[in-house]
């Protein structure tokens, strides 16, 4: 063979004329006589083998020249063809290889064969790969055509081709072909065209899928052997580069093949290069678009995963990024570091060189925990996250990553928020103090120890100190002795020269230093002679020794000379001589045992600062339970389950706050809320069944403990649901709750009280649990010994009513007991009692009892009739016994009461509230239930009466249609129905035979004389009993409304007020029409001195206001008032009502500018600080935030600049431009804005601003002000001075507690009228004094429209 070939860059170089014994294509054959040339090519391979190539050669590259002119099937035998050749060559080269007897023809044959049909497997897979990936864009998936069909077929048919390509080109590789070359020196273009085959198949977008996984491989190894083989160490670096910069979803593969290169082929360099090479992207290059950014970062993220021991060479490289734009690379960068903490720098066998890099990694870590970027303190927060699970956190660490983790919880980042969540979740689960962590707890342990430490420390220091005596002072002390002895040795040394020998055969291996630290040894010890002898020895074993050089001529003089300096020398010498002495065990005892007594301290100290972090962590979460984003609130439900599980102190109190969580509207938070109680109450571990239904008890009766009414009806859902679902573990457990009830199995009263709640919940979903055991119910709660424990008997009636139709919401005939029933003898006994006992528990009792009475009991009216009776006979009774009988069950004087007085003022009280109680149920029952069973009997009777009638004419069936359609049908019995109940309630129930209307003289009484009756307790249920009697009817209402509202601003006990303006709240729901013109005197409670009444107000008003049931006026601005409270709840109040206000069409709109003039009046006293901090911090976050049209704000800026004209004092004018200032509005819009005839002052008012800047303001006043100041600068100052209004309007009222007319309406006092300010919104309003006179009692100017009773009744 007399040519050689060449692997060409281009295709098209193949037929050009080459050099001197080049291969040139000689025949390019057309497209349409290829079949016949490649059934040639199959007969060739089949006579010569894999060979036939050097023949056929011509016949393949036609195929490639023509490759989108032939047919499919040319295409595919030519690729098995070439797959058949090279697979053959695998199988024939490596006999030749090893033979050391082949000729250079043979070599160069062989070695064309392999150029040739590597070449065309490469092109041909490299053109097959684009040609697919071109089909599978322009054909469209899944539309079930024909051509879409085919086109995925043949897809699917390269896939399985294309792994075939691959093995066949691994077997060739893998042998020894570089012998084939001369030098073995492989040509680059060879080795490039195998590479670019890889790297094509590379650039496919679903190659990083699972079911490209074994081609991936198949890549994977075959570029290891490249770069391991082929020297191609530089180019796969280069190219790994240049393709995660053009094709993002190669990050995963080239990190895994990167994986692969290093640990399984053994080129760790191929590391080194790649990250060189990002780490010399410069951050502007990094910041363009289309500069990989991603895929790198991800390439580092996954590499530093599977190789992270690699990554830290070459993490210095990388750290330079940290300080770059891209936070996607500082993101890559930081999980890396994470990855080399968890895997490598981790545990204690560290060298200081690994404690210093880990170190210096985690302080880079906390430093960006405050990057700039949210996404890079999201991402950190995980890393730390991972390396706190993986425990590979130091404990030197803990306490100052977790306070970063709990400054995280204040991120703007929603993500950082949750991560910080899932960090601080994280420390208390893997945290290595306690597994209960209370810093109260904790206190006490830390003092103690903290206190012995004191008693160690002072102990050592009260011993006698050893004396630190100087060396040379020690000598002068020793000298005379040791002279003495030196003596008598040297006379003596004849004698002992046999011993020397003997001595100095056992010290001749030690060396001059080792020896002079022995003499010095012995001298300490007082063994001088044995000091004098060693040192006498030592000359003759070290002649050459400085220190015992002066020995050389003998006398005591030298002798002592030596030993003097052996025993002194230099500081150096003495501190090492020192320190070889050995300590006392006593010494060595005490200081262990004190180092011992510090750690222990110092671990408390850090447990207790542990603690402390997680419950400043704890109270900081469950305010996150309430936000509006499902995700953090998910994050935060997740937390209080996890450090509830671990007994962390203060973790129920987050359980029970996210309870009410079970009523969110979001499907999310609510499934949150009932998995975190099912997995933390529901789930019980337990060997038995039995004791998981205990272990389930105790958890809910843990809950149950001192909860709250909100918290218990929020429970009653997920027990219910727990009761409705079929757990094996329900009858156990009810089982459980009635011995616990009954007092078989020895608990506390809580816990019984918690029983029998749990036992109603349970009935909501069984109502037999309850009713068929109503008989233990009565005898073991409401029985002889109710009267011990009134709060156990209110539980079991708050049990016994989740049997009535109430509760259950039946359709059918309503289920009631008959009026001899236990249950009812059990509580009208137990009411009659408790009315003459002082019990501070009764009337919450007696509330429960008479509801239960009215939903359970057959004509409930007489059993309460006789009820009132019995109870005001015992109350009479017991004054005769007291010997104390008053005729007016009023007349008590207030003062020097006697102890029995005392007893009838609270026993009076509670026949009062009883009093009221029971007209507040009659008129319920009266609307609810006697009205439902109307329309219940309404219904069956018109249900019977067309059975009967049968189907009329067909006229009649269309006009039964029609009314039915216009919802006519059954109107006019329902009105009926409603004015009977409205008749019953005004004329009968109050009725001069009715024993409720025997009480309200009396309630009124006491209402209008507090003076004469002052005890709190009975003010309080008379107000609240008439309250409750003023609903009956609308008369009652009248005649009393103005005392009610007396009551309101004179009383001087907070609840009175308070439970007042709940009371009106209730009364302006039932008779709108009435309370309308008091409207005002509601808002002024919202200046009440007492934080209680103003939380109150704001409450109730907020109801009324978004319930449209007051309408909303200038009023509102005392709303805004409070926005400045001290008092923080009352704050968020105030904003949730304008928040909730705003969802209503233009509200705020409309009322923005009368509330900004009213707060600006002069007359309200508030200062420009207050009215500037409820505008700009407040109102503009939660009021102008609404104004966002661009028509509104317009409206809104000419409203504002008429208060210019209207306003009377520069202060006004001040606050209305502050008002201004928060409007996004630009000086076009300003001018435009205004009128033509408002232009003037607009101007007027920019030229003032100018001049405010540049002369000052003292210069601004222009004449005419100064003369209308002059005018009305009297007038305004003398009403300012005589009629001062306080600044929140808190002054407390003057109530003499002397006289029964306190109460009573003072006499009309006619003042001058003073000149106000009045606003547009105002014209039609009138002021009304905070006193009402019969005279000024405010008449129904505006009615109300009355809701229909279908409308009022649901709700």
């Amino acid at each position: 063979m007399s040519w050689d070939f060449f692997v060409p860059v281009c295709v098209g170089d193949l037929v050009k004329t080459g050099g001197i014994n080049q291969y040139v294509v000689q025949d390019v054959v057309p497209p349409k006589q290829l079949p016949s040339y490649i059934s040639k090519f199959k007969a060739g391979l089949r006579s010569q083998g894999p060979l036939c190539i050097l023949e056929h050669f011509d016949t393949g590259y036609s195929v490639l020249q023509h490759f989108h002119l032939v047919e499919i099937g040319v295409k595919e035998d030519t690729l098995e063809i070439l797959v058949q050749v090279v697979n053959g060559l695998a199988a024939s080269l490596p006999a030749l290889l090893i033979s050391t007897s082949i000729s250079a023809a043979e070599r160069k044959e062989k070695l064309n064969a392999v150029k040739m049909s590597v070449y065309l497997l490469c092109k041909i897979t490299e053109t097959l790969e684009s040609d697919s990936y071109r089909q599978s864009i322009v054909t469209a998936p899944g539309k079930g055509g024909k051509k879409g069909k085919s086109g995925g077929e043949g897809l699917l048919q390269w896939d399985c081709e294309r792994e075939k390509v691959l093995q066949a080109l691994m077997q060739l590789i893998q042998l020894d072909i570089p012998s084939l070359w001369n030098l073995s020196l492989v040509e680059e273009e060879f080795i490039s065209c195998v590479s670019c085959c890889c790297y094509k198949l590379l650039e496919n977008p679903t190659i990083s899928h699972v079911k490209s996984k074994p081609t991936r491989d198949c890549i994977i190894h075959l570029l290891g052997v490249l770069i391991k083989k082929y020297n191609h160490l530089l180019g796969a670096s280069v190219k790994v580069i240049q393709l995660l910069q053009h094709f993002e979803q190669l990050s995963s593969v080239f990190a895994q093949a990167v994986s692969v290169w290093s640990m399984e082929y053994g080129v760790r360099a191929i590391i080194g290069e790649v990250i060189r090479e990002i780490g010399q992207k410069s951050s502007e290059e990094l910041a363009r678009e289309g500069s990989g950014v991603k895929a790198f970062a991800s390439f580092l993220s996954e590499l530093g995963a599977l190789l992270p021991d690699v990554m830290i060479p070459n993490i210095s490289v990388l750290i330079t990024h940290l300080e770059g734009e891209s936070h996607t690379m500082r993101v890559a960068v930081c999980e890396v570091l994470g990855e080399i903490l968890v895997r490598v720098l981790c545990g204690d066998g560290l060298d200081e060189s690994g404690k210093a890099d880990r170190d210096r990694f985690f302080d880079t870590l906390q430093e960006h925990l405050h990057d700039t970027h949210s996404h890079v303190r999201a991402r950190v927060l995980q890393v730390y996250t991972r390396i706190v699970n993986s425990k590979a956190l130091p404990l030197c660490k803990y306490s100052e990553v977790m306070e970063l983790a709990v400054g995280r919880l204040m991120d703007k980042s929603i993500n950082a928020v949750k991560n910080a969540i899932q960090l601080l979740a994280a420390f208390i689960a893997h945290n290595p103090y306690s597994c209960k962590l209370s810093s109260a707890d904790l206190k006490k342990p830390l003092e103690k120890e903290s206190a012995k430490l004191r008693e160690i420390k002072e102990k050592l220091a009260g011993k006698a100190p050893v004396a630190v005596i100087k060396a040379s002072e020690l000598w002068a002390a020793m000298e005379p002795e040791l002279l003495v002895t030196v003596r008598a040795e040297l006379e003596s040394a004849s004698e002992t020269e046999m011993e020397q020998k003997q001595q100095d055969e056992e010290e001749e291996e030690d060396d001059d230093r080792a020896t002079a630290v022995k003499i010095a040894q012995y001298i300490r010890v007082n063994k001088y002679r044995n000091a004098v002898r060693l040192c006498i020895r030592a000359h003759t074993c070290f002649p050459e020794s400085e220190m015992f050089a002066s020995l050389s001529i003998l006398t005591p003089e030298t002798l002592m000379n030596t030993l003097a300096l052996i025993f002194k020398g230099s500081d150096e010498d003495a501190s090492e001589v020192s320190q070889n002495i050995p300590t006392t065990p006593q010494k060595e005892g005490d200081d262990g045992e004190l180092k011992k007594q510090e750690m222990l301290v110092q671990y408390l100290k850090d447990t207790e600062t542990f603690a402390l972090q997680v419950e400043r962590a704890i109270s900081v979460i469950n305010s996150m339970l309430y936000w509006k984003t499902t995700s953090v609130v998910q994050e935060a439900v997740q937390f209080c389950v996890t450090v509830c599980e671990f007994s962390v102190a203060n973790s129920v109190s987050g359980v029970r706050k996210m309870l009410p969580l079970v009523w969110s509207t979001d499907a999310a938070i609510k499934d949150a809320v009932v998995q975190a109680y099912r997995r933390l109450y529901l789930n019980p571990k337990g060997e038995t069944i039995r004791m998981k239904a205990q272990t389930l008890v105790d958890n809910l009766s843990e809950l149950m403990v001192d909860a709250s009414l909100g918290t218990i009806q929020c429970l009653e859902e997920i027990v219910q649901e727990f009761f409705g679902s079929s757990s094996s573990l329900q009858s156990t457990v009810v089982q459980v709750l009635w011995e616990r009830f009954t007092g078989k199995r020895e608990t506390s009263d809580l816990n019984r009280r918690a029983a029998v709640l749990l036992l109603g919940m349970a009935a909501r979903a069984e109502r037999e649990v309850v009713l068929s055991n109503l008989d233990t119910l009565c005898s073991v709660a409401l029985g002889e010994k109710v009267t011990e424990d009134f709060l156990l008997a209110r539980d079991t009636v708050i049990t016994i009513c989740t049997i009535s139709d109430h509760a259950r919401q039946s359709k059918g005939t309503p289920f009631r007991l008959l009026q001899d029933h236990q249950l009812f003898n059990c509580l009208t006994q137990a009411i009659a009692e408790g009315v003459v006992m002082e019990d501070p528990y009764w009337q919450s009792f007696m509330e429960q009892a008479i509801r239960l009475i009215y939903f359970l009991a057959e004509s409930p009216e007489q059993l309460c009739s006789r009820l009132l009776q019995r109870s005001a006979r015992l109350l009479l009774d017991q004054n005769a016994e007291g010997h104390e009988i008053n005729k007016d069950a009023g007349q008590m004087e207030d003062g020097s009461q006697e102890s029995n007085e005392q007893v009838n003022c609270v026993c009076l009280a509670q026949l009062l509230a009883l009093c009221g109680c029971v007209a507040f149920w009659q008129v319920s029952h009266l609307e609810r239930s006697v009205s439902t069973e109307l329309r219940r009997r309404r219904g069956e009777t018109e249900e019977r009466e067309e059975k009967l009638k049968g189907p009329s004419s067909k006229q009649a069936a269309n006009e039964s249609a029609m009314e039915e359609d216009l919802g006519l049908i059954g109107a006019s019995a329902e009105d009926t129905e409603a004015e009977l109940i409205r008749k019953i309630c005004e004329t009968e129930l109050l009725a001069e035979e009715n024993l409720l209307c025997a009480f309200l003289p009396l309630l009124v009484r006491v209402c209008s004389s507090p003076g004469r009756y002052s005890h709190p307790q009975l003010t309080t249920a008379a107000c609240l009993a008439l309250s409750q009697y003023m609903m009956i009817s609308p008369s009652v209402c009248e005649e009393n409304i103005r005392l009610m509202f007396t009551v309101l601003e004179r009383s001087t006990l907070p609840v009175v007020r308070a439970n007042a303006i709940i009371a009106l709240g209730d009364l302006t729901v039932r008779f709108p029409n009435i309370l309308e013109p008091w409207t005002q005197n509601l808002y002024a409670r919202l200046s009440d001195e007492v934080p209680s009444v103003r939380q109150t107000a704001v409450t109730v008003l907020t109801q009324l206001v978004l319930k449209d049931v007051l309408k909303v006026k200038g009023q509102v601005s005392e709303v805004a008032v409070l926005l400045i409270d001290p008092e923080p709840h009352i704050i968020s109040l105030a904003l949730n009502f304008f928040n909730e206000l705003a969802t209503k069409d233009n509200a705020i709109y409309n009322l923005l500018p009368d509330i900004i003039s009213r707060l600006s009046d002069p007359e309200r006293g508030m200062t420009s600080e207050d009215f500037n901090t409820i505008m700009k911090t407040q109102l503009f976050g939660t009021l102008f935030s609404y104004i966002t049209k661009e028509r509104q704000t317009e409206s809104l800026v000419e409203k504002l600049c008429q208060r210019f004209r209207t306003a009377k004092t520069e202060r006004q004018w001040c606050d209305v431009a502050v008002s201004l200032s928060l409007l996004s509005m630009c000086e076009l819009k300003l001018r435009r804005g205004a009128k033509p005839q408002f232009k003037a002052q607009v101007d007027e008012f920019e030229k003032r601003l100018t001049a405010v800047h540049t002369r000052g303001l003292e210069n601004v006043e222009s004449p005419e002000m100064d003369d209308e100041n002059q005018k009305q600068g009297g007038s305004a100052e003398k009403t300012v001075s005589h009629t001062p209004l306080p600044t929140r309007g808190r002054s407390k009222p003057s109530v003499s507690s002397h006289g029964d007319d306190s109460f009573m309406t003072p006499p009309i006092s006619r003042k001058s009228k003073k000149p106000m300010i009045k606003f547009s919104s105002d014209e039609e309003e009138e002021e009304e004094d905070a006193v009402m006179a019969e005279s000024e009692t405010p008449k129904v100017t505006t009615p109300i429209a009355r809701a229909s009773r279908r409308t009022r009744l649901r709700n």
